[in-house]
């Protein structure tokens, strides 16, 4: 039989063709994938890496916010959820287990840590088919750090964060707030949490890994790490219990009186550091019940009134146009078209400029505005700071405005209408005083350190802006400011203390309408004190506004002189406190946690006054806190582990000291007078449960 050649030859010819094909399409697909970033259409180089290994960020952790006194003000606090790993898969080298082996023990371990039965626990460890399972969430890292004691395997823990300030509401506008974004950041909004953002958030990390199909790390494989850099701590210079005489001062006066608002600050007369500043509105950092987002100290601009006195009369005596013995005939002036009133519209007769000073006389300011000039009195505001900014570094400062052109705006300029000034100016211009004539910058921030090593990155240093007065001429200002309050001239009389010379000057400013012009109504004032203390030996400035003020001016002085007698008091800055011996200083130590029998042993050793409140064995509060300077005779109050509290004998007492215990043991009170306590209420043992509100008369 004869083959047929044709047909096989024709059979191989297809084979070879489709071989042939075949080839090139795989060349060319093999080509296309590695040519090509995609293939129908999958991302390949996100698939392989998706598929191979993982990648977590590293959370820098926020720094911390601390008051100049080291009481932490802002800080972030992590909570964790505890996973439990129940895939055997993940577990290589039965040695070094990575998941649950033996439920029933790690369930009987953890039940008093994570405060669950041992039963729940099981049940959850028990559920089938799941990989890893959450125990618990929200715990601290006191109890991650008591389980990770336990050293079980398969236990593991979730981190989250969030920002919390444990002070609430002290120095709100200082600090500012913070909150967590969308994207998991925590993120600056107020204060200083937004103006040094950048300080506090420090750089994340980030942990490259070798994932299995779950999508969870496989063990014994060694990951890439870069560590994430920490945030700094950021340490102000606001002093704690000053800031809680101001905002404890601005509640007591806000209670029971209208007002737009009120601000009250505290500098350091030597350094301008700003130890305290407050007002109202305010709000809790924790609550975010905000009014006003805007910083009093910084972002208020407002006309200040006759404290502007203090500068116009500098600048008389600069350009040498002051004779405080000469006289003038005050109540009324004609500048131009306008017609200069003294506050009481008819005057005191012809007195001197010295008088005119103490008076707050606005036609004595007038006549030495026009005696020096627009140009003269123009560029001594400018030159002490008024119309431009400090730079302190808080967000929202604003310049205010010192532009005036005609005599009559000079005239109005040399007594604060017309022009506008922030609290933070006065306070940098009032420095010169405190001195010898140097002004200094104010500031809020002493220093700066690394969270991890405690190294100092930042430290301030006194700023001088230049000498803006002569020795003698501050002196002279000193001696008027000390006549304004001691005279008893004005209302001013009113900021006369008891264990402090407390020196300034009032202010009392008009308030302008909608129209441009002023309003007239009985509160339409903004009334300001900018004051100094000791006068023998300056060591702070104040300066106090209040806008609509509805209540009596005598109670609102009384509020300032009771926060400067605090200050005095607790900076032992008075000399007619006759009970307290000032040969013996002492640092505040922690006694939290200890036995009441030693406390009282140690404190009456150190001839302290150790005040124990309660029945309980140990301390569980403490006032003043650790670190604080105490002096001999001063009282120390131990708040005890007890549910059982009475109202001690407090006769003889000084008013801040009863503040003291009032706000230990949550005691609404008020007081009659000012000085030591002659009078109150609940005689002494009575329980506090049973006191509705302690009335205290003062001597």
């Amino acid at each position: 039989m004869k083959r047929n050649n044709t047909k096989t030859i024709n059979i191989n010819f297809i084979i070879f063709i489709v071989l042939f094909v075949s080839f090139f399409m795989i060349i060319g697909k093999v080509l296309l994938v590695a040519l090509s970033d995609k293939t129908n259409g999958i991302d390949l180089t996100e698939f392989v890496n998706n598929r191979n290994t993982g990648k977590e960020i590293i959370k820098a952790k926020r720094g911390t916010i601390y008051s100049g006194d080291g009481e932490a003000l802002a800080l972030t606090v992590n909570s964790y959820t505890v996973i439990a790993y129940l895939d055997e898969s993940r577990t290589n080298n039965e040695k070094y287990p990575h998941h649950v082996v033996n439920k029933e023990l790690t369930a009987e371990k953890l039940s008093p840590v994570l405060n669950m039965s041992k039963e729940s626990i099981m049940e959850l460890l028990n559920l089938d088919h799941l990989y890893q399972i959450n125990l618990k969430r929200g715990i601290s890292e006191v109890v991650k750090k008591e389980i990770d004691a336990l050293d079980l395997p398969g236990i593991d823990f979730v981190s989250t964060s969030k920002r919390t300030y444990p002070m609430g509401s002290l120095a709100p506008y200082v600090i500012g707030f913070a909150q967590t974004n969308d994207l998991g950041k925590i993120e600056g909004k107020m204060g200083i949490e937004a103006y040094y953002q950048d300080t506090l958030e420090g750089e994340d990390g980030s942990k490259i890994y070798q994932k299995d199909p779950y999508g969870y790390t496989i063990p014994n494989t060694n990951p890439i790490i870069e560590e994430a850099k920490q945030g700094e701590d950021i340490h102000l210079t606001i002093d704690s219990r000053i800031q809680m005489f101001v905002e404890d001062g601005i509640a007591a006066i806000s209670k029971d009186n209208e007002m737009d608002w009120l601000t009250f600050s505290v500098m350091d007369a030597k350094t301008g550091a700003i130890v305290a500043t407050g007002s109202n509105p305010t709000f809790n950092l924790n609550k975010l019940n905000i009014e006003s987002y805007l910083n009093p100290l910084t972002s208020y601009s407002y006309e200040p009134g006759s404290t502007m006195k203090i500068f116009s009369f500098l600048a008389a005596m600069e350009n040498n146009a002051y004779e405080g013995s000469k006289t003038y005939k005050s109540g009324t002036v004609q500048v131009d078209d306008a017609t200069i009133k003294d506050f009481n519209n008819k005057g005191w007769g012809t007195i001197t400029y010295d008088e005119g000073f103490a008076y707050s006389s606005n036609v004595a300011a007038t006549y030495l505005a026009l005696s020096i000039g627009r140009e003269n009195l123009f560029n001594y505001y400018k030159s002490l700071g008024f119309g431009k900014k400090t730079n302190i570094t808080l967000p929202g400062e604003v310049k205010g405005d010192i532009d005036f052109t005609y005599k009559t705006e000079l005239a109005t300029a040399s007594f604060g209408q017309g022009i506008t000034t922030t609290p933070i100016q006065n306070l940098q211009a009032l420095s010169l005083l405190t001195n010898e004539g140097v002004e200094l910058e104010p500031y809020i921030i002493e220093k700066i350190t690394n969270s991890e090593t405690g190294e100092v990155t930042y430290q301030h240093e006194r700023k001088e802006l230049g000498t803006k007065a002569s020795k003698e001429n501050v002196n002279k200002m000193l001696s008027l400011m000390y006549d304004v309050v001691y005279s008893g001239k004005t209302d001013a009389k009113f900021y006369k203390t008891d264990n402090v010379t407390l020196i300034g000057k009032t202010g009392t400013a008009q308030i302008t309408g909608p129209n441009g012009a002023y309003l007239t109504g009985k509160t339409d004032y903004i009334r300001s004190f900018a004051g100094i203390f000791p006068y023998e030996d300056p060591k702070y400035i104040i300066y106090v506004s209040v806008k609509k003020y509805s209540g009596n001016y005598k109670e609102f002085a009384q509020m300032v002189t009771k926060v400067v007698e605090e200050i005095a008091q607790y900076k032992n800055l008075s000399s007619k406190i006759g009970e307290i011996n000032y040969e013996k200083i002492h640092k505040m130590e922690n006694h939290v946690s200890a036995k009441v029998t030693t406390i009282e042993e140690n404190t009456k050793l150190m001839l302290l006054n150790p005040i124990i409140l309660g029945d309980g064995k140990y301390i569980k509060k403490q006032y003043p806190p650790k670190d604080t300077t105490i002096v001999n005779g001063q009282k120390i109050f131990f708040l005890t582990n007890s549910d059982n509290y009475l109202l001690p004998d407090i006769t003889g007492w000084k008013s801040t000291d009863v503040k003291t215990l009032c706000k230990l043991l949550n005691i609404p009170y008020k007081q009659n007078g000012n000085g030591k306590v002659i009078n109150f209420n609940y005689p002494a043992g009575t329980n506090i449960k049973e006191i509705s509100l302690l009335e205290i008369t003062l001597e």
